[in-house]
C-alpha cells in the first residue's frame, strides 16, 4: 500500500510540473515517450514500458509492480522557407521565414500493477495535437497568421486486463484534454466599390480561449508465440468547445470607419469548436532472436474531423463573423517501421524509419501549417536494471518540399525539425 501511495504522490507533483508547460511544433505528436521515438514509433505491439498508455495502452496489462515515467521531448525548428507570390505581394516574387522556435513537449505516466489479479491500473499526461508557428509582424503572410497555437494537454486515466490463458490484453480508457488557443493577425477586407475596392489593411485582431473536451482510448495486445506480438490501438475524436477574450486595434483610417462597423479599439468575447482527430494503429513485432526486435506499424488519422477554423466574436466584431477559414483535410496513413538490438542485457540500441502522409490539401494550405508528407529518421539508446530505466532518442524529420498554388499563396514550402527526447522510469 505504501507503495501505491508513493506513487500516487509522484502522479500528482507531476501534474503540477506539468500544467504550465506550453507544446508545440506541429498538429500532431506521436512522439511521446523516448524508447519508442528512438523506433520512430513504431511501438504498437511492443508497448513494453509506462508509455505504451499512449501507444497501446493494453501494453500496461503485461508490465508487473508499480512504476513511474518522466519524460521529455524537446523540439527544434528552424525557420520555415517560402518562395513565391502572396496575396499581399500580387505579382511580386518575395522570400519569406517562419520564425524558428524550441519547444517542450513532457510526458508524465504511472501504472500500478495489482497482485490479487491481472489488472493494471494506469495514468498518463501528454499532449497528441499541439500547434504553433510564428510569423513575423511585417510577414508577407501577415493577413493570414501572425502567431496561432493550440495547446492541449491530455489526462487519462486506464484499466488494463491480461487473459493469461491466451496471452491475450485489453484496455480502456479516459481522455480528459484541456486545451488553449491563441491567435494574432493583420485584418484585411476587399472594400466595396465605394470605400476603393481595394485589399486594404484594418487592424490587428486577436483572440484567446479555452476549453475542456472528452474522449476514450482502447488497446488490444496479443502475443500468441514467444516471437510474435499483434497490437491494435484506436483513440477517439475530442471536441473541444473553447470561449474567451478577442480584441482589435485599428492601424488605418480605414480600420476604425463606422461604416464597416468599426472602431479604434474593441475587446469582446470569442470562441470557436476545434474536433481533435480520431486514430487507429495496427502494429506486428517480431522477435527472430532474444536480443533482436522488429516491428512494423500503420496508424491512420482521421483528420477530416478538421474542416475549418472558424472565430466567432461578440457584437462589437460582428464584422469579422461569418468568414470560416475553410480547411478540408482528409484522413491519411503514416507508416513505420522500428527494430531494437539488445547489445547487454541492461542496455539496447535503436532505430527507425516512418513516413506520414500529409493530411492538408493544395486548395487549403496556409502559412499556420505548411504541412507537406514527411520523412522520419530515428536513433536511440536504453539502459536498464531492475529499479527503473533512462531512455534516449534523436529524430530528424524532414518535410518533402511543398509547391502549392492556391488562394493565398503560389510557391514552395520548406521545412525540417530536429527532436530529442528523454524519458526516466522509476521502479517501485
Amino acid at each position: 500500500m505504501r507503495k501505491e501511495l508513493v506513487a500516487v504522490s509522484c502522479i500528482a507533483a507531476a501534474v503540477l510540473a506539468t500544467a504550465g508547460v506550453s507544446f508545440g511544433a506541429g498538429f500532431k505528436i506521436a512522439e511521446q515517450g523516448a524508447k519508442a521515438m528512438g523506433m520512430s514509433n513504431a511501438f504498437a505491439a511492443q508497448a513494453d514500458d509506462a508509455s505504451a498508455l499512449a501507444f497501446n495502452p493494453a501494453g500496461i496489462a503485461f508490465q508487473k509492480g508499480t512504476q513511474m515515467q518522466v519524460g521529455t521531448t524537446n523540439i527544434l525548428v528552424p525557420q520555415t522557407e517560402f518562395e513565391g507570390t502572396t496575396k499581399l505581394s500580387g505579382s511580386t516574387v518575395v522570400s519569406d521565414k517562419g520564425n524558428s522556435d524550441i519547444f517542450i513537449a513532457p510526458t508524465v505516466y504511472a501504472t500500478i500493477s495489482l497482485e490479487s489479479m491481472p489488472l493494471t491500473l494506469g495514468l498518463g499526461i501528454n499532449s497528441f495535437n499541439p500547434l504553433a508557428k510564428r510569423w513575423d509582424a511585417s510577414s508577407e503572410f501577415r493577413d493570414s497568421i501572425q502567431q496561432i497555437s493550440i495547446k492541449p494537454i491530455n489526462f487519462q486515466p486506464t484499466v488494463a486486463y491480461r487473459f493469461d490463458d491466451l496471452n491475450l490484453a485489453v484496455a480502456g480508457g479516459v481522455d480528459i484534454a484541456y486545451a488553449q488557443v491563441s491567435m494574432q493577425k493583420m485584418a484585411y477586407t476587399q472594400l466595396p466599390p465605394s470605400l476603393g475596392g481595394t485589399y486594404a489593411e484594418l487592424g490587428t485582431l486577436g483572440a484567446d480561449a479555452d476549453g475542456v473536451g472528452y474522449g476514450y482510448n482502447l488497446g488490444v495486445l496479443w502475443k500468441p508465440l514467444p516471437k510474435y506480438s499483434f497490437g491494435v490501438a484506436y483513440r477517439s475524436k475530442v471536441k473541444l468547445e473553447l470561449e474567451g477574450d478577442a480584441n482589435y486595434l485599428a492601424t488605418t483610417a480605414t480600420g476604425q470607419n463606422p461604416a464597416l462597423g468599426l472602431a479604434k479599439r474593441i475587446k469582446t468575447t470569442g470562441a470557436t469548436d476545434i474536433t481533435l482527430p480520431d486514430s487507429l494503429t495496427l502494429g506486428v513485432a517480431w522477435k527472430p532472436s532474444e536480443r533482436l526486435t522488429f516491428e512494423v506499424d500503420a496508424e491512420r488519422t482521421g483528420w477530416s474531423s478538421y474542416d475549418k477554423l472558424e472565430l466567432e466574436f461578440g457584437p462589437e466584431l460582428a464584422a469579422f463573423n461569418n468568414k470560416p477559414d475553410e480547411k478540408n483535410w482528409k484522413d491519411v496513413w503514416a507508416y513505420r517501421f522500428g527494430t531494437q538490438y539488445a547489445v547487454t542485457s541492461n542496455m539496447d540500441l535503436r532505430a527507425g524509419y516512418a513516413y506520414d502522409n500529409t493530411p492538408v490539401p493544395d486548395s487549403t494550405l496556409a502559412a499556420e501549417l505548411p504541412d507537406a508528407d514527411r520523412h522520419n529518421l530515428s536513433f536511440g539508446s536504453g539502459l536498464h536494471n531492475e529499479h527503473g530505466s533512462i531512455d534516449l532518442a534523436y529524430m530528424w524529420v524532414k518535410w518533402v518540399d511543398r509547391t502549392v498554388a492556391n488562394t493565398k499563396q503560389a510557391g514552395t514550402f520548406k521545412s525540417d525539425a530536429h527532436l530529442f527526447a528523454v524519458s526516466v522510469t522509476y521502479k517501485f
